[in-house]
């Protein structure tokens, strides 16, 4: 037979409370009285270390070394951690079920259910004056220093410490408490500090005295930090607004002696534990004064959370909590409500009873919100019969109704299935629908994982249809470091579990086993990993500097064959270095495009160690154009012209380059004898160049040492003279012997300085037919026209004609076409 569900219900007032014993405890002989004590929220784990301000009697097996013991709300023994550090100041939980412990020396430590633990320190502040108390909430804490000062950490997973402001005390304050940062109109975390007879408001920038009239020995903030529950030196209990604007109640508890502990049951009431030598006395005030008395014959602890306050005895742990009002509604002695009417007309039904047809008629109007108010009383009841009772009640109101969306009736079975699963006492979670709901199913999921219940989080994320990919890497996490088998096995196991999932990372769980000093098993479990993204960062912190290079190069991204490249040049020694690089294209590649663009002494180092000497010829050759130091540029060139000449399939590069280096050695010494400036020409420029200045000899030296040929060079000298109007010179290089171009470019380039006169000197020697066209251009039409008549050439003398202006020249020239008209 079930409990009456109204058999632990207390009335205050109005309104009812409960008191629900959740577990009968599996921990043996704990006096809780000397311990320090942290327990988490949303039902979770219950750390505790021995209180070495109280003395212990030591009872037999019991190590005398401190040890911090993590129990589940089942008195379940979920981890030993052996303390090797300072003092204890405070421990307290994240969100994530991590345990915080602060130290006297300043120094936080945060434990996972594992035992392992990250840590950091809160600055020079706390480790030269120590850190006396400390405030720990789900994402951050607040320390007190020894010259009380307050330090403040918002963001456990990037802890920044901050120095709050001075709150302007000499004195240990009576006590403090903190109001959340998303509870504060400055979104900042806000510290109440009691000390003297007032209290004082601190926060990143400022320190306000709240000119109270105290002094208060015990505070607490409600979950929803609106309000303040104070407890006077007079043994008043005062609850306030956390601004301090309204004065809500005061009770007098007529207890000189600040209770141990001062806690929120909810939002609704104030519950302070007394731990007297004669009893352990609980009084849990209600917000119009009444009051009710509880006691204990052994040392117990509160657990505050967001719906009540979990008490832990030495052998149970019970559920504090106000009757939630559907069950309320429901339940209570009396109640004529639609849902209580629904729920007897269940009763009535299997008893066969006709009032049953009597109880839904009467509530006809309101009966869909009887089932809805049976729905969601069956999510806040621990005992299962009483669940089932309760949606049975539901489902047969959804009888008599045309249309109900079974929504939320399919939501609630989920739900009590799962609560129901994590409840069970071997899991130890007794989470309540309201927690469930601010928790959500994920982070429940979460919480199952960290305490390695992998299969029952498998199934409930299966249920929930919900993403099983962290629950089977942080198995895989766990078998590896658990397991004694040997590598192969392992893989085969984590690989086997892991395949019909073909998104899953490996990388976590490969970094996991380098971490666990099994690097093979590592490597072979990255050999499954899908993103090159993950895979490579992993293997460069593993050493496994070649395979992360070919990892790289085969997912194809540039960027990640950089990051390779790079690691692996500021860790290895060059020669090692280029031997990983070399024989791979893609990054050999990569490389010389790097190195060409910023490092090219590196790339110098790359070709001469590999013996690329043509590259590394061609890298010299390159070099040299950017010198602007002739020396340099020289030296640079005898560099490449050697490499070349090592090659045989290189002669051609070899004798340009040699050439380039005679070439700026002629030009160094012109510009020392000539002061002109002549590197940088070509050799045909700097023969003109001698010719503008009248050095005919070093020009036809240069032409003799260079093998320019006659042609050229007639044609360079040809310009030059014309460009100076050396005209006698000119004509004496003409009749220098015969001209190998011809001497029609000397009529053309006089014709260009429109000297025609000099130009038809020249004209004679060209060839006959083209002599009376180059005469039409510097307009002599009767020398052109007479020319065409000798050539007999009648198209010519025409053309010329067509040219030749009215005039007596032009009855000449139309004289000669006459007369070679009648030959």
């Amino acid at each position: 037979m079930a409990p009456n569900p109204t058999s632990g219900w207390i009335q205050l007032q109005d309104r009812f409370y409960r008191k629900v014993e959740v577990y009968s405890l599996l921990w043996k002989q704990i006096e809780l009285s000397k311990f320090i004590i942290a327990g988490a929220q949303y039902g979770g784990p219950i750390a505790m270390i021995r209180d070495d301000k109280k003395v212990l009697l030591l009872q037999n097996q019991q190590p005398i070394k401190p040890i911090i013991y993590i129990y589940s709300s089942a008195g379940k023994l979920l981890q030993q951690i052996q303390w090797d550090k300072g003092r204890i100041v405070a421990m307290g939980w994240t969100e994530q079920e991590q345990l915080v412990v602060a130290m006297e020396e300043g120094t936080i430590r945060m434990y996972n259910l594992d035992g392992e633990y990250t840590q950091f320190t809160l600055g020079k502040e706390a480790k030269e004056h120590g850190v006396t108390d400390c405030q720990i909430w789900g994402n951050g804490l607040v320390a007190m220093t020894g010259n009380y000062q307050l330090i403040s950490v918002t963001n456990f997973e990037e802890p920044r410490p901050k120095q709050l402001a001075d709150p302007g005390i000499s004195e240990p304050p009576h006590c403090w408490t903190v109001i959340l940062p998303q509870y504060t109109l400055s979104r900042h975390v806000e510290v109440l500090i009691a000390t003297a007879a007032t209290i004082i408001v601190v926060d990143g920038q400022d320190a306000v005295d709240q000119r109270l009239q105290g002094p208060f020995t015990k505070m607490a903030v409600s979950p929803n930090g609106k309000f303040l529950a104070l407890f006077t030196s007079e043994g008043k209990l005062w609850v306030v607004s956390t601004d301090f604007q309204k004065n809500l109640s005061e009770f007098a508890t007529k207890s000189g002696i600040p209770p141990q502990q001062l806690a929120w049951c909810g939002t609704d009431s104030v519950v302070l534990y007394w731990e007297l030598s004669t009893s352990k006395i609980v009084l849990m005030i209600g917000p119009f004064g009444d009051w009710i008395k509880l006691s204990y014959d052994d040392a117990i602890y509160l657990i505050p959370e967001i719906d009540g306050v979990r008490v832990i005895t030495a052998d149970k742990c019970e559920f504090l909590q106000k009757v939630p009002s559907p069950t309320e509604e429901i339940f209570a002695i009396g109640s004529t409500s639609a849902s209580a009417m629904l729920y007897d007309a269940l009763d009535h039904f299997e008893r066969k009873s006709p009032k049953a047809d009597d109880n839904i008629r009467g509530i006809r109007a309101e009966l869909g919100d009887a089932v809805d108010n049976c729905i969601e009383a069956a999510g806040h009841e621990f005992s299962e019969h009483y669940q089932r009772l309760l949606l049975k009640a539901a489902a047969f109101g959804k009888c008599f109704l045309d249309s109900y969306n079974a929504e939320q009736f399919v939501n609630m079975a989920q739900n009590l299935r799962v609560m129901n699963a994590v409840r069970y006492y071997d899991i130890g979670i007794p989470i309540t629908y309201a927690q469930y709901q601010r928790l959500t199913p994920e982070s429940l999921i979460d919480r199952l994982i960290n305490r390695n219940h992998h299969l029952l989080a498998m199934r409930i994320a299966s249920y929930l249809k919900i993403r099983t990919d962290r629950i089977l890497i942080h198995w895989a996490c766990a078998k590896i470091k658990a397991s004694t088998e040997d590598e192969e096995t392992i893989c085969r196991a984590i690989v086997d579990k892991l395949s019909l999932n073909a998104s899953l990372s490996y990388a976590e769980i490969a970094k996991t086993a380098y971490k666990a000093g099994q690097p093979r098993l590592a490597t072979r479990l990255l050999d499954y990993e899908p993103r090159a993204a993950d895979q490579v960062p992993l293997l460069i912190s593993m050493q496994e500097d070649e395979l992360s290079l070919v990892k790289a190069i085969e997912s194809g991204d540039t960027d990640l064959v950089y990051l390779v490249i790079f690691h692996l040049k500021r860790k290895l020694p060059l020669g090692e270095f280029f031997r990983l690089v070399n024989n791979k294209p893609l990054a050999c590649n990569l490389l010389q495009v790097y190195c060409k663009e910023q490092d090219r002494e590196l790339l110098k180092d790359f070709y001469y160690q590999d013996d690329r000497r043509i590259e590394s010829a061609n890298l010299s050759l390159e070099e040299s154009f950017g010198e602007t130091d002739i020396v340099e540029r020289i030296s640079k060139l005898r560099i490449a012209l050697k490499l070349y000449q090592d090659d045989r399939n290189h002669t051609f590069e070899a004798k340009m380059v040699e050439d380039s280096i005679k070439v700026l050695q002629l030009q160094t010494q012109l510009e020392k004898d000539l002061k002109e400036s002549f590197v940088g020409l070509s050799i045909s420029q700097t023969i003109h160049k001698c010719i503008i200045l009248g050095q005919s000899s070093k020009a036809a030296k240069i032409k003799t040492d260079f093998k320019v040929t006659e042609k050229r060079f007639w044609w360079i000298k040809l310009q030059g003279l014309v460009e100076t109007r050396d005209w006698e010179e000119l004509e004496k290089f003409a009749k220098s012997k015969k001209s190998p171009i011809g001497y029609e470019p000397f009529v053309q380039e006089c014709i260009k300085m429109r000297q025609f006169q000099e130009a038809s000197k020249y004209i004679m020697k060209c060839e006959p037919a083209a002599r009376p066209m180059l005469f039409v251009k510097i307009g002599a039409f009767r020398e052109a026209a007479e020319q065409a008549f000798t050539n007999k050439d009648m198209a010519t003398l025409r053309e010329v004609r067509a040219k030749c202006p009215n005039s007596v020249v032009g009855q000449e020239v139309d004289n000669l076409i006459i007369q070679l008209d009648t030959k």
